[in-house]
């Protein structure tokens, strides 16, 4: 079996923010969800017992984002959003008309946005995969995982400036 590690490019604010958010779900979250689950059990009957099923399922959903994180921080590449050469490239906002629309977003990790509206996408991910190297003017076209053909237009690309 092999492992590929994914780098992940993150600036520092967002790699404090989620070494925070970390640290709180491996502290603080692990001894409230284990008290919920323990006045849950001491109800009773712990086959129709739904407080105890919902306390195992955030559990899990808990140590699952953990797991995530310890992986995301593990990898990540921590440093300033590359300034923009004209080049698409993680951490770089993109202007593009894709399938005729226009849109603005961000490639890299939905981590990096934090609470800006712009969307994301990963440069793993079909349109990200297929406009990583790009150059403002290029074309391109990238097939949705249901088959489609789409057409890609970059018009843009910005520094991203946590907008």
């Amino acid at each position: 079996m092999t492992t590929e590690t994914t780098v992940t490019w993150l600036t520092q604010e967002a790699y404090d923010r989620l070494a925070s958010e970390l640290e709180a779900l491996s502290t603080v979250g692990r001894i409230e969800i284990a008290k919920k689950i323990e006045s849950a059990r001491e109800e009773g009957d712990l086959k129709e017992n739904s407080g105890y099923h919902a306390a195992k399922d955030e559990q899990g959903k808990q140590e699952a984002r953990i797991r995530t994180l310890i992986v995301l921080l593990r990898n990540a590449e921590v440093g300033h959003a590359p300034e923009s050469k004209g080049v698409v490239e993680p951490g770089t906002v993109i202007t593009a008309t894709i399938a005729g629309d226009e849109e603005r977003f961000l490639i890299g990790s939905r981590e990096i946005a934090g609470d800006s509206d712009l969307d994301v996408y990963s440069e793993q991910s079909p349109l990200g995969a297929a406009i990583l190297g790009l150059k403002v003017g290029s074309k391109t076209s990238y097939t949705t995982p249901n088959g489609k053909e789409i057409a890609v237009e970059i018009f843009a690309v910005e520094t991203w400036g946590g907008d």
